[in-house]
């Protein structure tokens, strides 16, 4: 090497090495992968404790494994009795077996009419049905299918769960209020 090379080596390693900025990296979402009844049951419930204005359900028959269940019905009753601005909105494939059966969610939404709204889809029901809860726009469970128990949860994914939550808002737009649902028990 040349002696200008040599200098400017011996310049480099004297000099004390500047930190350099890097940006944060960024945080991936904590998806958790579901496969049993269970797993679903406990996750219904977290994602739904998690709500501090909206939850909305997508649901083939109000499953009673996960929404006639005292925790989850106890987590529900806390939400909207809670704050008096909170919602809690279901779309149902088929509520023709609600209607003959006692499903407690149902009674409850009965008594509860200003906070938990349902509406049918009926033949507008994609086959097969997915399954999902949506906490405010950050928290979801999502199954593709409602006949599997396998399915993700995650409680911070704005983007996925705004995604569903723009196909919930269509859906529920185009589809009216279920007033049989509303009709009071003691008839």
């Amino acid at each position: 090497m040349n002696s200008t090379g040599e200098f400017e080596l011996s310049l480099l390693s004297q000099t004390p090495a500047l930190p350099v900025e890097l940006p944060p990296l960024p945080t991936h979402p904590q998806v958790k992968v579901l496969t049993t009844e269970d797993e679903v049951r406990n996750a219904t419930a977290i994602v739904a404790a998690s709500a501090q204005r909206l939850m909305s359900i997508y649901t083939p028959n109000l499953e009673p494994e996960l929404y006639d269940q005292t925790p989850f019905l106890d987590i529900i009753k806390r939400f909207v009795l809670s704050r008096s601005f909170a919602k809690v909105r279901v779309l149902l494939g088929d509520g023709t077996k609600l209607r003959r059966d006692a499903h407690r969610f149902v009674a409850m939404s009965r008594r509860l009419t200003s906070y938990i709204d349902i509406r049918l889809l009926g033949a507008d029901m994609p086959r097969p049905c997915p399954a999902y809860l949506i906490a405010d726009d950050r928290a979801i469970i999502y199954r593709a299918t409602s006949a599997q128990w396998d399915g993700i949860a995650d409680l911070n994914n704005p983007a996925v769960a705004r995604m569903h939550l723009a196909d919930f808002d269509a859906q529920w737009v185009a589809h009216t209020p279920e007033h049989l649902f509303r009709v009071a028990q003691h008839r």
